[in-house]
């Protein structure tokens, strides 16, 4: 089980990473994670099956990168009608995992920030390995 502290810690080691409000985390401009409520018409879309708890909004390499995770794990990973076609998963915070959430937001960053940014990440990373 995740909390925002860890999204935090997590987003900000990240390279160049800045919260730009609360909950609200970018590189170089670009959003790759945020909290995202859900709003009136999440909620009358999904019914009971409307989390309760904190939802991270995330953005994804593309659609079927969304649909794997969904397909994974529908008990973390969610969507609404209001992101069809849209690179961006939803994850209920309280269900997911820190090694999984760290994955979800190395990934999220990767897939946001500039070219040379994210080359100079991985390749830190791989020779750290």
């Amino acid at each position: 089980m995740a909390t925002w502290d860890e999204v935090h810690r997590i987003a900000m080691a990240m390279p160049e990473a800045v919260e730009r409000s609360p909950r609200d985390w970018r590189v170089k401009g670009k959003g790759f994670v945020c909290e995202r409520p859900l709003r009136k018409a999440d909620l009358l879309e999904l019914g009971a099956d409307a989390p309760d708890g904190p939802i991270l909004g995330a953005r994804v390499a593309d659609v079927g990168v969304k649909e794997a995770l969904l397909a994974d794990d529908p008990e973390v990973y969610f969507t609404t009608s209001h992101f069809d076609g849209y690179a961006m998963i939803l994850a209920r915070l309280d269900k997911i995992d820190v090694d999984e959430l760290e994955e979800l937001i190395i990934e999220s960053w990767l897939v946001q920030a500039p070219k040379r940014l994210a080359k100079t990440y991985l390749d830190g990373h791989a020779a750290g390995s």
